[in-house]
């Protein structure tokens, strides 16, 4: 019986330092990758271009910009590496719609969907209409000086913080 013992908490003992280190591999090499910044001209519109550089899906569990104020309107662009994205005020008008604008909570992120593959793929001229991209667009009432974004990966929770302070008129 103490054999048996030993055996369990030895097993216990390992499980433990292997979840222990693929919390920490994980939290020390966060998937979200961030490629694409940009603005409208009175920085009250802005799209992040991002991606899943992971092995599992992402999902986006909030935005707030500036101070952590929430943002007046945020949607995700699914749009491709050939398209790209557009800077709107308008997520519905004609001219947004084939920008595939769609609400955060409705998208899982797919692994390998790095912007940074996308570009290298665009450069040797192999990227296609099916290599999926995502902008996170998001407007407020103020110019936007930073935008955090809050995200699940693997069950594990991340935070994210772009700015766009460099870009900014004063």
């Amino acid at each position: 019986m103490g054999k048996l013992k030993k055996k369990l908490w030895i097993s216990v003992l390992l499980i433990a330092i292997f979840m222990g280190g693929f919390y920490f591999l994980v939290k020390g090499n966060p998937p979200l990758d961030i490629d694409t910044l940009t603005s409208s001209n009175d920085h009250k519109s802005v799209v992040v271009g991002i991606g899943n550089k992971g092995f599992g899906e992402m999902k986006i569990l909030g935005v707030s910009v500036n101070n952590d104020e929430k943002p007046s309107k945020t949607k995700v662009q699914v749009s491709n590496a050939m398209q790209g994205f557009i800077i709107t005020d308008d997520y519905d008008n004609q001219v947004s719609k084939p920008y595939g604008f769609q609400n955060i909570e409705d998208i899982v992120m797919k692994a390998g969907t790095s912007p940074s593959a996308y570009f290298k793929k665009l450069d040797e001229g192999t990227a296609t209409k099916n290599d999926e991209s995502y902008g996170l667009s998001v407007i407020h009432h103020e110019a936007i000086n930073r935008v955090k974004i809050k995200y699940s990966y693997l069950g594990i929770t991340f935070d994210e913080m772009v700015s766009f302070e460099a870009n900014v008129n004063r």
